[in-house]
């Protein structure tokens, strides 16, 4: 008998033929989130499932699925998986790293332009028909070109942001946990500084970083507080790397001149706040979200899958151990 295997979200049609190859295949192609019973329940017969960060699991769930030996996420980022669980479990988890990072980037450019030159905020007073002719000093952003980029976390997705600063004649600066090799930030331009370097000089900051305990509101007040008045704040990474409730103070004020945002804390529960903004453009985590792409991490999601339940290595394990 094949192994059975659950896919909590809807996916393409191809993956599922794919999958169906090697499993029994459950499928959600309804799309509607399962609540932590339901996901239990469903994967209590499994050997493995294709999961998504709506989908939390822990210990309680790995508990109720004895079943269970792989997870494998339909993202980069995991901090909807206890690692430590699952390895206690032997329950092997994956991610989908490399498959999204020039798409990401090319959203978090989109998030800078708009973001920068207003485009949001113009686009919806003329939706509203207030537009009644050119002004010279009507909706004045910031260029981007010549200007600071600081960039929180130089990993892939951050070197394909730096990539594409080069051609707007950008000075670019970046702050890491570790130092780059030298050889990419002479590939990329880029010049590592303290965090506080990067705060007070940047006119654009940037966040690549994934989530943790070490990142929980690496953006807060007292940061914002060093950022100049006319720079921006963008973060398509994960929501609680910045304190929602200290940007939109910071917002209202005018500590920051705006941001371009495409992650939440708590999402997808919007911080009420944020929709009172004009300076904020906002987006439901979509930066990965072109066909291809997606169509890409689904895919690499199956094959992690179909490596983990016949017996050999996953290419994206994250507990090997």
């Amino acid at each position: 008998m094949k192994p059975k295997v659950l896919v909590t979200r809807e996916v393409f049609d191809e993956v599922l033929e794919y999958l169906s190859q090697y499993f029994e295949v459950t499928s959600n192609q309804p799309d509607v989130p399962f609540n932590s019973e339901t996901l239990a329940i469903k994967l209590s017969d499994k050997q493995g499932a294709m999961v998504t960060l709506s989908d939390r699991i822990d210990t309680t769930l790995l508990g109720r699925c004895p079943n269970l030996k792989a997870v494998c996420n339909i993202a980069v980022g995991y901090n909807n998986i206890d690692l430590e669980a699952c390895t206690k479990a032997k329950v092997m988890a994956t991610n989908t790293p490399g498959v999204l990072d020039d798409t990401t980037g090319d959203f978090t450019w989109a998030l800078i332009l708009a973001t920068a030159r207003r485009v949001t905020e113009a686009e919806a007073y003329l939706r509203a028909g207030q537009w009644d002719g050119w002004k010279l000093k009507q909706f004045l952003g910031m260029d981007v070109h010549h200007a600071t980029l600081g960039i929180f976390g130089l990993g892939r997705i951050g070197q394909v942001v730096a990539r594409r600063a080069v051609g707007f004649e950008m000075k670019v600066i970046y702050h890491d946990v570790r130092r780059a090799a030298p050889e990419i930030e002479q590939a990329y331009r880029a010049s590592f500084v303290s965090k506080e370097e990067l705060l007070t000089q940047a006119d654009i900051v940037t966040i690549h970083v994934p989530y943790s305990p070490a990142t929980h509101h690496l953006i807060g007040k007292r940061e914002l507080e060093q950022m100049k008045p006319t720079a921006i704040l963008i973060n398509a990474s994960r929501g609680g790397v910045v304190d929602d409730s200290a940007l939109i103070e910071a917002l209202r004020k005018g500590t920051i001149a705006g941001a371009g945002l495409d992650v939440f804390e708590n999402e997808p529960k919007l911080h009420p706040g944020f929709l009172e903004l004009k300076n904020v453009v906002l987006a439901p985590h979509i930066a990965s979200s072109s066909r291809a792409t997606r169509y890409n991490m689904a895919m690499l999601a199956a094959k992690n899958l179909v490596a983990a339940l016949t017996g050999k290595t996953p290419p994206n394990l994250l507990n090997p151990d």
